[in-house]
């Protein structure tokens, strides 16, 4: 991994944004993103002394997602501010990978006995399992979890014809599919599965069965840290993969109560403070694409952020994309993309990168 460039930036200095104009990639300077620590900073240390216990961020861009790196991201910042008894979450994303929620959560569980999730904004998919590793879940007007159905990319999904890039395939999407064409027997003749796999590989089909039931059943782990009772667990695992019409149904505070989960409204302060976090955070993760000509250009984009008191723990891309014409896809090279870390050190910010492999 190479390291990260440049040195710390503070909140008053923003990275500037420059780009030179030539068709050759080597003599143009790239986009870098400002990193602003100093600022985050004053808001995490008046989050955490407002609700009288540490509090660290859990936060993806549109463009990143939850991911088992992130489980060492977050050791880090643990390991920093140390176990205790209560800690709070501040949790932003849309999703990403099941499994990672469950060493996620297993990893804060090990270091506090009360998890308090802060969620202000969206709070989806395999974030929403997050959220449901706490013990109590704290919503703004504005947040929102979701169902955690299960969909997938698989290396024979179906190809779409646009980008020539695999498409994913949702479990909800097959077992309506099956049932529209239940309901219809009268007019269709033979299995269903005999036509629907002309389209989807049964291989594909399998895979979402089985990732689907990955989901309940980490879903119901996680459960398991606050809640006692297995039936209910098991209840509320089963509603959030199959009650909804859609991945993406906003379940709000209201909805979330009846399903059972521990919810209460968010401070109206705390929640204006995290919305100030968030549009910083924004601001970080801005696109940084540096256009070289149609075929090439370089991603400096930062896409999740973990931070603390004291210490900030980011992703941020780095490296070149080329499009293959023959092939009708992207490819990337000199990909030097990392883990970076904000740190203070002497009273002053400084940036290394954190090595993961």
């Amino acid at each position: 991994m190479a390291k990260a460039k440049g040195k710390a930036t503070s909140a008053s200095k923003t990275t500037p944004v420059t780009a030179v104009s030539t068709q050759n990639p080597a003599a143009r300077a790239v986009k870098q993103p400002p990193v602003l620590f100093d600022a985050t900073q004053k808001l995490i240390q008046s989050i955490s002394t407002e609700l009288g216990f540490p509090v660290f961020s859990y936060w993806t861009s549109s463009r990143g997602g939850v991911c088992d790196n992130d489980t060492l991201a977050v050791y880090e910042l643990l390991n920093h501010i140390g176990p205790g008894k209560k800690a709070g979450i501040f949790i932003k994303s849309d999703g990403g990978s099941v499994e990672a929620t469950l060493r996620i959560i297993n990893l804060i569980r090990e270091n506090y006995k009360h998890i308090v999730a802060l969620v202000p904004l969206n709070c989806a998919s395999a974030a929403t399992m997050i959220a449901l590793g706490a013990d109590e879940i704290r919503m703004g007007p504005m947040a929102h979890l979701t169902a955690i159905d299960s969909s997938l990319t698989h290396d024979l999904s179906p190809l779409d014809e646009r980008d020539n890039r695999r498409v994913s395939v949702s479990q909800d999407e097959l077992t309506r599919i099956v049932r529209l064409w239940n309901q219809n027997a009268r007019e269709h003749h033979g299995n269903p599965y005999s036509e629907l796999f002309k389209y989807v590989h049964p291989l594909v089909v399998g895979a979402i069965d089985r990732s689907s039931s990955l989901s309940i059943k980490i879903c119901q782990e996680i459960l398991s840290y606050h809640i006692s009772d297995d039936q209910v667990a098991k209840k509320i695992s089963e509603h959030l993969n199959s009650a909804y019409p859609s991945h993406g149904y906003p379940i709000t505070a209201r909805e979330a109560r009846r399903i059972g989960l521990n919810v209460s409204a968010l401070a109206p302060q705390v929640n204006k403070t995290l919305l100030e976090l968030n549009r910083l955070y924004s601001e970080m993760a801005q696109k940084a694409l540096t256009d070289f000509n149609e075929f090439n250009y370089h991603d400096n984009e930062i896409v999740n952020i973990h931070e603390t008191i004291g210490m900030q723990v980011y992703w941020q891309n780095d490296k070149d994309w080329n499009y293959v014409k023959d092939e009708r896809r992207w490819q990337t090279m000199n990909d030097e993309s990392s883990w970076r870390k904000m740190s203070i050190l002497k009273g002053k910010a400084q940036r290394e990168t954190l090595h993961m492999r």
